[in-house]
């Protein structure tokens, strides 16, 4: 009998610590409004949830677009265009349609006419991100300027959904405006960092200043 203990004391220890980390991890997805997994889709929209419950208001993402250096009244004019476009799309099931954009649904706001850099789900495709810079990017080595932005839209889009058109317009006026350095270029380092949202932050905290940022490049 005693000869057994030291194969069962470490299995039981070992199945102690699988059952507290599964348990642990439970409880911070039951906890969580966006889930145990996100997206980078997510991820990108997570700054503008100021009180991190899971759904992003108008009101959050005006907060949001100033603190990232966007005066008043164009924030107010992007939250409200960006809501009345994807709200109604991320509204999860059962609900009734709102303005209010819900982190768990975003990826409802994935459309056609865009690049594929998220797929369906809501998920970073790199090849499809590089195939963008290896496409338009022309005038400078790994950025747009927002003649070729423009240039990308247009080949991008699906003739059979028009509609799709002005959703993928909108956002990249957005995404040029925020990230173009003081040359009007879209660098692939600051777009990456929007894709995921981790250039928000840094924009927020004075970390990254996109429109100073390759100046002399």
């Amino acid at each position: 009998m005693a000869g057994r203990w030291p194969v069962l004391m470490p299995s039981g220890l070992l199945v102690w610590i699988v059952c507290c980390t599964w348990a642990a991890q439970l409880s911070v997805a039951a906890s969580s409004p966006y889930g145990a997994n996100m997206t980078d889709l997510m991820h990108h929209v997570e700054f503008f949830d100021e009180n991190k419950d899971g759904i992003i208001t108008i009101t959050e993402s005006v907060k949001g677009f100033i603190a990232i250096g966007c005066d008043p009244a164009f924030a107010l004019t992007a939250a409200t265009s960006t809501h009345a476009a994807f709200g109604p799309l991320t509204t999860p099931p059962g609900k009734l349609p709102s303005t209010n954009i819900h982190v768990s649904h975003i990826n409802g706001a994935v459309h056609a006419s865009d690049t594929g850099a998220y797929d369906k789900k809501g998920n970073f495709v790199p090849k499809k991100f590089e195939r963008i810079f290896q496409r338009f990017a022309r005038t400078e080595p790994d950025a747009l300027s927002w003649l070729e932005v423009e240039t990308m839209l247009t080949a991008n889009r699906d003739l059979l959904k028009p509609w799709t058109w002005p959703a993928a317009e909108l956002e990249w006026q957005l995404i040029h405006f925020l990230g173009k350095d003081r040359h009007g270029y879209l660098h692939k380092d600051t777009l990456r960092g929007i894709y995921d949202g981790t250039v928000f932050p840094k924009l927020r905290d004075h970390t990254i200043d996109p429109h100073s940022a390759h100046s002399d490049a």
